[in-house]
């Protein structure tokens, strides 16, 4: 199995209490410590710009200006975001900043691309709030814009949403490129979203990877369906890595297992999240995969690894503050689900 964490910026209240003027020097350290470790693949942020479970006036960073100093300040973790909205930005120009950071990362940009949902923050900046079928449109003419510009230098294409006539992206993609060994089709693209009808049927015909539902009957339930809408297609099943992403709540023990979860909970109160959303919020997380000992996640992530799950995405709720559940999963679980593959 391959991993990749979350770096906090501040998007789940993972930097409250740090004063901002240090949140760079944080994110940036927790950047280096995976830059320095063969066992993570990967470091990603959001693309949001307004706190969840519910906005405020705590620090959100921007996920592409992150992308672009990650780039430039490690040399060897895979930099993405899970998922870039589509929306927030026209393709064409979103497709060149991606570009542009490859180069400086020496090509090692990953697209998380996506509908988009957060509804508050699109309307508060002023990109109203189209009909989820509007959105996924505007996904499909993207995702053909950024294949264009990565693949042949220039894109030209006439949708329903997004038109562009000879659209240059130079310098183009050292992925797919110049790079040795990189894919044909230039940067990694991750289709994120468990969509039926729409988001994984654009999946079937674009993505590199996916990024779905992460229990075991999701993950099963969206892969049935993702394996229908590539033989609709005629694409393997088998060429696109499916990925989750998981909230990881680590202990040796149990008691220590419902300590970080009491943390957790403090920690959402502290920040001013109202009782009813924080317990929601801890009461989702206590029965999900990468909650438990070492033991219990990496038999339930063996299991989804036996399903077809590849790839997973971490979230550690106190990375900003404490590294110790992060040393644990490293030390415990990632050797022991390397090694079982080995």
């Amino acid at each position: 199995m391959r991993f990749g964490m979350f770096v906090p910026q501040g998007w789940r209240f993972d930097l409250v209490g740090i004063d901002p003027a240090q949140h760079w020097g944080t994110m940036l350290g927790l950047a280096k410590r995976l830059d320095a470790l063969e066992d993570w693949e990967s470091l990603w942020v959001y693309d949001h710009f307004h706190t969840v479970p519910v906005p405020s006036q705590e620090a959100t960073h921007e996920a592409w200006t992150l992308m672009a100093a990650y780039a430039a300040a490690t040399s060897r973790v895979r930099l993405g975001q899970m998922c870039t909205c589509m929306s927030y930005r026209n393709p064409a120009y979103l497709a060149k900043v991606a570009a542009t950071i490859d180069v400086i990362s020496g090509g090692r940009v990953e697209m998380g691309i996506g509908g988009g949902w957060y509804e508050h923050e699109w309307r508060a900046y002023g990109y109203g709030f189209p009909s989820a079928g509007e959105r996924l449109g505007r996904l499909r003419d993207g995702v053909e814009i950024f294949r264009q510009m990565w693949t042949k230098g220039e894109a030209t294409h006439a949708g329903k949403h997004y038109t562009v006539d000879g659209a240059i992206c130079q310098p183009r993609p050292l992925q797919g490129t110049s790079l040795p060994g990189s894919a044909e089709n230039g940067i990694p693209m991750w289709i994120a979203g468990g969509g039926e009808k729409v988001t994984l049927k654009i999946a079937a015909q674009y993505a590199d990877y996916t990024n779905f539902d992460g229990s075991p009957e999701g993950f099963a339930a969206k892969s049935a369906i993702l394996a229908g809408h590539c033989k609709d297609v005629g694409r393997d099943l088998g060429a696109i890595t499916r990925s989750a992403n998981y909230n990881v709540v680590i202990g040796t023990t149990e008691k220590e297992v419902a300590d970080r979860l009491a943390w957790t909970e403090d920690h959402y109160r502290k920040a001013g999240v109202a009782e009813d959303v924080l317990q929601d919020q801890v009461k989702s997380m206590r029965s999900q995969p990468a909650v438990g000992t070492p033991e219990q996640i990496v038999e339930r992530l063996s299991t989804l690894e036996k399903a077809g799950m590849t790839y997973a995405i971490t979230y550690f709720t106190e990375a900003a503050y404490d590294t110790s559940g992060i040393e644990l999963f490293e030390t415990e679980v990632i050797p022991a689900l390397r090694d079982a593959k080995a």
